[in-house]
């Protein structure tokens, strides 16, 4: 599903050089459920930017189910953003004005669908994150949790090839957080490939892998092939000096 090579992503300022992602290399398979750790600014948010298209990068190569994107034009990235990508972000990104039903058609809308078959997806998508009983509500007379269940409805109501779900727990209670894993996990067993961004390690650890990132680069691969914490701190010295 992502295969990306050698990826180097820099941001410039007029003073400042910094580099988000350094020869970067990684291989996330078809249905998997991979969480993504690490610190701020280690890189985590620029890599979905890279995997979702929403960003591009200086050097490398990015494999997107199978088809090479790094010389795509901005309409093509965005087609297939729109067909084979579902977006689950922290603040949820709710229009306030538009009820539950018209936020997750959204998406919908930019592919040209019949409203008949714009409905059908929609009531599926609320049936499976549990708020059918709510189509007709603003995002204002939602809990936090019931809110980004509608985020995760919006996300799956295209049946997207992935998921890219960034913090999505980070404005939430245990309890509810919880509840999004749930989904997510849900999803996943739908055979939709799911990568998540958490700072929570008991949540990341629900995931079928997990990556730790730092300064833009992967510590490890395999959540049960972890270096002892001696190898991770060398490492780590040794990542400062690059």
């Amino acid at each position: 599903m992502i295969e990306m090579d050698g990826i180097r992503k820099i941001y410039r300022t007029q003073h400042v050089e910094t580099h988000a992602l350094t020869d970067f290399t990684l291989k996330i398979d078809s249905g998997e459920f991979v969480s993504v750790m690490g610190p701020s600014g280690s890189g985590k948010t620029t890599l979905l930017n890279i995997a979702g298209l929403l960003d591009t990068f200086e050097q490398g190569r990015y494999l997107f189910d199978g088809e090479d994107v790094s010389k795509l034009s901005d309409r093509q990235m965005s087609r297939i953003r729109n067909r084979k990508i579902g977006f689950i972000f922290q603040s949820f990104n709710l229009i306030p004005d538009l009820n539950v039903f018209d936020n997750v058609d959204v998406p919908l809308r930019y592919r040209g669908m019949k409203a008949a078959d714009r409905r059908k997806a929609i009531d599926h998508a609320l049936d499976i994150v549990g708020l059918s009983a709510r189509s007709k509500h603003h995002p204002a007379q939602l809990s936090g949790g019931q809110q980004q269940r509608v985020a995760v409805a919006r996300a799956l109501v295209g049946a997207p090839n992935l998921i890219l779900a960034d913090e999505p727990t980070g404005n939430l209670d245990t309890a509810m957080a919880n509840e999004i894993l749930d989904l997510l996990e849900t999803i996943n067993e739908m055979e939709t490939t799911v990568v998540m961004v958490t700072h929570e390690p008991d949540l990341a650890a629900r995931a079928r892998r997990c990556l730790h990132l730092l300064d833009g680069r992967l510590i490890d691969f395999e959540a049960d092939d972890r270096p002892a914490p001696l190898a991770v701190a060398a490492e780590r010295a040794v990542s400062s000096r690059i």
